[in-house]
């Protein structure tokens, strides 16, 4: 078996990478003497710039998912796993329109605050534990993604190194609240950025015939491939990964903290959609990216082939440190895995921090310590953030013998756990009638089919009650189903919902 010591890592790698840990921990330290409230520490004073606030948001989108997930996923099949991501623009015009104006319109701290502003406790509770549930899928998969080649690199067990990197990441994202995370997520996307670039440099430098060639090559062995486009709803087809991804981005544009809060702590409604629109621009060109740096590592290893290299690499997500630490420069190499430890904390901060603001929020404040200092809520979302952390890792260890790519774990995930978020915050962002009743049966019967289509994912249902559609539909089913009952039972009741002043298009001010 191919493991390499951590000796590999010559003395400026080793240099580079213990920089930026060190500067990561010196800006938590920095920033951590002005959290002395809920509202620093879990909004930073509401007075991000736009830019700032837009390169965080595409620090937590892109991940590791981005820096190792698409190029394992593009290197070993094609682009496929690319469509749910050419959505996010559409959405993003929706957000700058309807949803910033919504979450800005009052002091909100949550996103799921509204919910209890427009249909009441149930809607916000299922809202809020759904985040929660999915919020820590995806943590314990981005960092089994940061950790697996970590792992690979040094030769550690794969155990120590996720205990080691969550740790880490917990303590400064505990010291520092929302201003580490934000500002340290600036810094990971442009050492994120810097670490693909010096890697597809190095393979265009090394191919013979430049780029040129690896278009070639990957044409011919139709590595562009984006899915067939009919409508099998048993198979990935296109239509199917691109509906996917507009359900999830509506779901993460309208509903998911980690972008609710950074609407709301921008300085401005201006500055807001300044960022999101940044987030957009510079996002989807870097997905791309980082689907052709995968197709450029097929090419290079067609080119110069290495004998037995799936069995050295073990796992598709390998493939970029295993070149790394055979093709870059001492030091250089350095700081592109640290660019790998930045795809992945910049991620993990962000969600570490929103679930420890939706449950200080949305369930300890409101209903379980009601009328407590706020020095309790700020020393209880501390110790939410160390209780996410402790379930992170124990996630992450189960998940590191899992052997699909992540890249399609991570969107089954999202697709399977997601619910109904979506039709929930827009039944209330685009009808009047839906109140807080209809809302609520609605999600009885929506979480009745996602359990349902949850055990057809997990083929545990008797062949005659099972669907054959892929896991991909599921998210969008479940939104299907709800939208229908909401509406459906709120027309039957033919009630009038309580008073819904700035709570839906039709009754909200334009402007600031």
């Amino acid at each position: 078996m191919f493991i390499l010591n951590i000796t590999n890592l010559r003395t400026l790698d080793l240099v580079a990478i213990a920089c930026y840990l060190l500067g990561i921990i010196a800006i938590a330290l920095f920033f951590s003497k002005k959290n002395n409230s809920t509202e620093q520490y879990f909004l930073g004073g509401r007075a991000f710039p736009g830019w700032a606030i837009g390169l965080s948001m595409v620090g937590t989108s892109i991940s590791s998912n981005s820096f190792l997930g698409i190029p394992a996923e593009s290197y070993k099949n094609s682009w496929v796993n690319i469509a749910p991501n050419l959505f996010l623009p559409v959405v993003t015009v929706i957000a700058i329109i309807l949803f910033i104006p919504f979450f800005r319109s009052s002091r909100r701290t949550s996103a799921f605050e509204y919910l209890n502003e427009r249909y009441g406790v149930v809607p916000r509770l299922y809202g809020t534990f759904s985040f929660i549930i999915l919020q820590l899928a995806r943590i314990v998969i981005v960092l089994t993604l940061l950790c697996l080649p970590i792992q690979f690199l040094t030769g550690y067990p794969i155990e120590y190194v996720i205990i080691a990197v969550g740790i880490f990441v917990t303590l400064y994202t505990v010291i520092g609240g929302i201003e580490t995370v934000i500002w340290t997520d600036v810094i990971q996307t442009i050492v994120l950025l810097c670490g693909g670039i010096l890697c597809f440099g190095c393979i265009w430098y090394k191919m013979p015939g430049g780029l040129s060639q690896i278009m070639e090559i990957a044409n011919d062995n139709n590595k562009f491939y984006l899915g067939d486009f009919d409508w099998d709803l048993g198979r990935k087809t296109f239509w199917v990964v691109m509906f996917t991804g507009l359900v999830h981005w509506l779901r993460e544009y309208s509903s998911d903290q980690n972008v609710i809060q950074r609407y709301l702590a921008a300085k401005s409604t201006k500055e807001a959609r300044k960022a999101t629109a940044l987030c957009a621009c510079v996002s989807v060109p870097i997905w791309v990216f980082f689907a052709l740096l995968g197709t450029a590592l097929f090419t290079f290893y067609t080119q110069f082939p290495v004998a037995g290299l799936d069995e050295k690499l073990q796992r598709p997500e390998n493939i970029l440190p295993f070149f790394i630490i055979n093709n870059i420069p001492a030091g250089v190499a350095g700081i592109i895995i640290a660019g790998l430890l930045a795809a992945a904390m910049s991620s993990l901060d962000s969600s570490i921090n929103a679930i420890s603001t939706v449950t200080v929020v949305d369930i300890v404040k409101p209903y379980t310590h009601k009328e407590r200092t706020d020095a309790f809520y700020l020393k209880t979302a501390k110790v939410v953030i160390i209780i996410t952390a402790v379930i992170m890792i124990g996630g992450a260890i189960f998940m590191s013998r899992y052997q699909k790519t992540m890249v399609d774990i991570s969107w089954i995930l999202n697709s399977v756990l997601g619910g109904c978020l979506v039709g929930l915050f827009l039944m209330g962002f685009f009808t009047t009638r839906v109140d807080g009743f209809s809302a609520s049966i609605a999600l009885g019967i929506a979480i009745l089919s996602n359990i349902y289509f949850a055990l057809n994912s997990a083929q545990l249902l008797p062949e005659a009650l099972s669907l054959n559609i892929d896991n991909y539909w599921v998210g969008i089913l479940v939104n299907v189903v709800f939208i229908t009952a909401a509406y459906s039972i709120a027309v039957v009741k033919k009630s009038s919902p309580k008073n819904l002043d700035q709570l839906t298009v039709w009754t909200m001010n334009k402007g600031e």
